[in-house]
């Protein structure tokens, strides 16, 4: 039987139990409560034993609050301060440390604003892409140094994922539909069955590692401008010793369900051009439909909204319905606008979250080992180099529409012989091809470069100049004027694609 916390849940729900405090606010979830006085927040697990989750003595509760500090200082040192002993006074009351039976443990942390929050952020159209390169360039680099579970993950994993989710969602309180649980549980099976190989591939090679494991909006905060991930699982090591992409499937899964779908292609590209993950894109339709289900049935028994829910049961088997992959080429002069379009295109395209778009710009920048806005001199735009650059643009190109999402070749292009080996990966992939090739007049080029800040491009009005003077050769691409706003530039590539 689970132990009483009432006594411990009085004692900090009260202002005196913390000195200066004036007032306590307190959040609730179906494992913890959390206590907000002062500068600090105190989190309460609560006594429960639930299938994936046992805190219900505390014993356990303490040996859990001990994995949260030391789990969740991995991405955020700043807020995990401390844990601190509930105990029984020898007046009968409880109080702070010190003497006395110890009743029960919290996590002390740094408080912030709720505003913090990315959901919140979200909400308040916060999610700039300086912001979200930010995020996934800390997820890229904490999932870099995890430590590596290599008796953990795998086909076999995902598959108790999916038969759990399926126990799930039949024992609900939430009358799903069990056609739509049928549905699921066969298309999970069947995608599974087509990965296998490559799950157990990715865990020999060290891509399972001890992650997050809750990786939602509401588990990352944006303090001082960086953003901050917390609240990892600490409970199961089986939860959070999974695939890096499962555990990133996670934040590109809420970010496309509460609508900010261009938000997770960003997320999704920015994580891609910094990690070496990209073999492991065929498994992300079902890494983000068993996110998707998992949110379903919890969402079910944590007693909210049953349209929530099943909206997310849709979801997770819309992630696994076919998607037809295809590449798409952008060509033309520095300033054209490739890059906002290729931005602006890729969310619409294909699997979720959208297609995967190769800059050449950041490709180059990578090929040295530099973050994509890290300038380069002159000497790295060789012929030699832009040849590298180009070979890998197609080697990932392939690996992606292979993978079964869209590709997006972002890249001037300038020669025939470079713009006929674009379309051969798509030829040799068995896949749609279309090239766009946009134009618009000297001066509004050499502005639009001039007026570029933080951006991948090393571009300048005088490499605009040597570009107008280069002769392109034939031009079988579909020539799209872009001198007007990225907002008519969209509407013609979108015609051009047949996407309107």
């Amino acid at each position: 039987m689970a132990e009483d916390q009432r006594e411990t849940i009085a004692f900090l729900s009260d202002p005196s139990s913390y000195g200066a405090a004036s007032e306590v606010e307190r959040l609730e979830t179906h494992i913890s409560l959390v206590f907000l006085a002062g500068e600090r927040a105190y989190k309460l697990k609560r006594a429960v034993r639930l299938p994936y989750v046992d805190f219900s003595t505390l014993d356990q509760r303490g040996e859990a609050c001990a994995a949260e500090l030391q789990l969740n200082r991995r991405t955020a040192p700043e807020l995990y301060l401390e844990i601190r002993a509930i105990k029984r006074r020898a007046n009968g009351g409880l109080g702070w440390d010190g003497d006395g039976e110890i009743v029960d443990w919290v996590v002390v942390m740094r408080r912030f604003r709720q505003d913090e929050r990315l959901d919140a952020v979200a909400k308040a159209g916060g999610l700039e892409p300086r912001l979200l390169h930010a995020l996934a360039a800390h997820i890229a680099a904490f999932h870099a140094t995890a430590e590596r579970r290599p008796e953990s993950g795998g086909a076999a994993a995902l598959a108790a994922v999916i038969a759990e989710n399926d126990d799930c969602l039949r024992t609900s309180t939430v009358a799903f539909s069990a056609m739509r649980i049928d549905e699921l549980r066969e298309r999970s099976r069947a995608w599974l069955d087509r990965i296998r190989r490559l799950l157990d591939r990715r865990r020999t090679a060290g891509k399972v590692r001890r992650c997050h494991g809750d990786l939602h909006l509401r588990n990352i905060c944006v303090i001082d401008g960086k953003p901050v991930l917390f609240d990892c699982i600490e409970f199961s090591d089986a939860f959070a010793s999974i695939d890096v992409l499962y555990d990133l499937a996670f934040l590109l899964m809420d970010l496309d369900h509460q609508g900010y779908r261009a938000s997770a292609n960003l997320v999704l590209n920015r994580y891609l051009d910094l990690a070496d993950e990209t073999d492991g894109l065929a498994a992300m339709p079902l890494f983000i439909s068993l996110r998707a289900a998992i949110r379903a049935h919890v969402a079910a028994s944590a007693g909210g909204a049953p349209e929530e829910a099943r909206a997310y049961l849709d979801r997770a088997c819309a992630a696994l319905e076919p998607a037809q992959p295809r590449l798409i080429a952008i060509g033309g002069l520095s300033g054209t606008g490739k890059s906002t379009l290729a931005a602006a295109l890729a969310p619409a395209l294909g699997a979720s979250p959208g297609a995967r778009v190769l800059r050449s710009d950041v490709i180059r920048k990578r090929l040295f080992g530099l973050d994509p806005e890290a300038p380069l001199p002159e000497s790295a735009y060789t012929g030699k180099v832009t040849r590298r650059v180009y070979a890998a643009m197609r080697s990932q190109a392939g690996a992606a529409v292979r993978a079964g999402y869209c590709a997006i070749l972002d890249a001037v292009a300038l020669r025939t012989d470079e713009r006929h080996a674009f379309a051969a990966v798509a030829r040799d992939a068995g896949v749609p091809f279309t090239g766009l090739w946009l134009e618009a007049a000297e001066t509004a080029l050499t502005e639009r470069v001039a007026a570029r800040r933080h951006d991948a491009s090393d571009a300048t009005a005088a490499i605009v100049r040597r570009q107008l003077e280069v002769d392109p050769g034939a031009l079988d691409w579909q020539r799209i004027d872009a001198g007007g706003t990225p907002a008519d530039v969209l509407v013609h590539a979108k015609r051009a694609l047949s996407l309107l």
